[in-house]
């Protein structure tokens, strides 16, 4: 007998038309394989997820950038034809924040964690994160929200350069245009030139201290809080290669025990009295030791499925479980096991994984599920080409926007010690091509 309630589908929902979002394989493969019947709310047309044979349907979803009240009408939609209630599982930021503000409207089609509607999108921008960090007394790196292209160049001179630039919610930055929605900014003049392209970002800019990335410092935490906010499945994990390297996506993430990561995440879930899935990513200090929260997304991680259990549970099935009121199997931990993203890091996904302690899962090749891994190379191939080729042919520059020199908004971590606000480093992009 299934412990899961075969009964109630799944509703994976992403308006980001990333085709190579390993993420969503791995939730369809996770519930797919527990015999739950996955439905497909993104732009499948040219990625290998399509080709998986537990996806039990794909539907049209949201153009990118679509408003709160689109998605949820989409998802309107989408429920009339299953015509029974399914558990909904945003895959991105803009669909989590937009799915929290919409949860009332949206029951009793889906069945979603209980919480306030307002806090995804609190967590989710960066800004409101710098200041949720500082009211928890969280390590975070000094923040600055300049109100002009002046200021923001006196803003990177005040934090010490390199600074980290961010757009305080990257899920509006428009495709195409250059914009990345994390860059390490080198100059104040470059400060200031990113600030005059606000109005196209569609969010602030903000500035951060940049901590270098080093050995054994990138580190990130996935979980799902349940309905009485303990936070089960999922673990600490370490970023042991990037893509870009240095400071970038997870492309090789390994299981790896770490008290203090895990206690801050319990910590910070259970006082915003969080619910649902989260993805934390964590950096630690070179001076001081302190681990600093960089980023807290309202949604699973593309890498989650390293943290599968002994029991096979991981965050997707524990969601599942939780909202269906099943118990959730208890399972060890695995420390030790690998998550290998193949056209990232191929030669770590060529390399055999014998003696690996804990496992290893790739991303995108499964032997019960062969079909996207044959599809994803001769996709990469084009994908990688015509990049190529756009590179060539576009060249760089800010638009020369006027924007009036204004004070800055400081949002600052206000017990860490000076040591600590030296810097923080960020991924950089989360580009199209592979956003964590």
């Amino acid at each position: 007998m299934s412990l899961f309630d075969t009964r109630v589908p799944a509703v994976l929902l992403r308006t980001d038309r990333n085709p190579f979002h390993h993420g969503t394989l791995g939730a369809v493969r996770s519930l797919g394989r527990a015999g739950v019947d996955v439905h497909v709310v993104a732009d499948c047309a040219h990625s290998p997820v399509r080709a998986s044979r537990y996806v039990t349907g794909l539907h049209t979803p949201p153009p990118p950038g679509a408003s709160p009240e689109d998605i949820a009408a989409a998802l309107r939609r989408v429920a009339a034809r299953l015509a029974r209630p399914a558990v909904l599982i945003p895959m991105d930021d803009a669909c989590a924040v937009a799915v929290a503000r919409a949860r009332t409207e949206l029951a009793p089609a889906y069945l979603l964690p209980d919480q306030p509607g307002d806090l995804p999108a609190r967590v989710a921008d960066k800004a409101e994160l710098a200041a949720v960090c500082a009211s928890l007394d969280v390590p975070h790196p000094e923040t600055l929200v300049p109100d002009g292209a002046a200021e923001a160049a006196r803003a990177a001179w005040r934090l010490g350069l390199p600074v980290v630039a961010k757009w305080s919610r990257p899920w509006l930055v428009p495709p195409g245009g250059g914009l990345r929605s994390t860059v390490l900014v080198r100059s104040a003049r470059e400060a200031g030139e990113l600030y005059r392209r606000a109005e196209e970002a569609g969010s602030r800019l903000l500035l951060q201290a940049f901590l270098p990335p080093g050995a054994d410092r990138d580190w990130f935490f996935h979980g799902y809080a349940d309905r009485s906010g303990a936070v089960r499945a999922g673990g600490p994990g370490r970023k042991t290669r990037a893509r870009p390297r240095g400071a970038g996506l997870t492309a090789v993430g390994r299981w790896t025990p770490n008290p203090r990561v895990q206690a801050l995440a319990e910590r910070v879930t259970a006082e915003l009295g969080y619910r649902g899935v989260f993805d934390l990513d964590f950096r630690r200090c070179g001076t001081t030791g302190r681990y600093h929260l960089l980023d807290f997304n309202p949604r699973p991680g593309a890498q989650f499925r390293l943290f599968a259990d002994t029991a096979g549970l991981d965050v997707v099935r524990a969601l599942h479980l939780d909202l269906t009121h099943r118990p959730l199997p208890a399972g060890a931990p695995r420390p030790g096991r690998m998550f290998v993203v193949e056209n990232y890091a191929p030669l770590s996904a060529l390399r055999p994984a014998r003696g690996e302690r804990g496992g290893r899962e790739l991303a995108w090749h499964a032997r019960d599920d062969r079909a996207p891994g044959r599809a994803l190379w001769a996709l990469w191939g084009r994908h990688v080409g015509a990049r190529l080729r756009d590179r060539a042919l576009r060249g760089g520059g800010a638009r020369p926007d006027a924007a009036a020199p204004a004070r800055a908004r400081v949002v600052r971590q206000g017990s860490a010690p000076a040591a600590d606000r030296t810097g923080v480093s960020d991924r950089p992009e989360e580009d199209r091509a592979g956003r964590h």
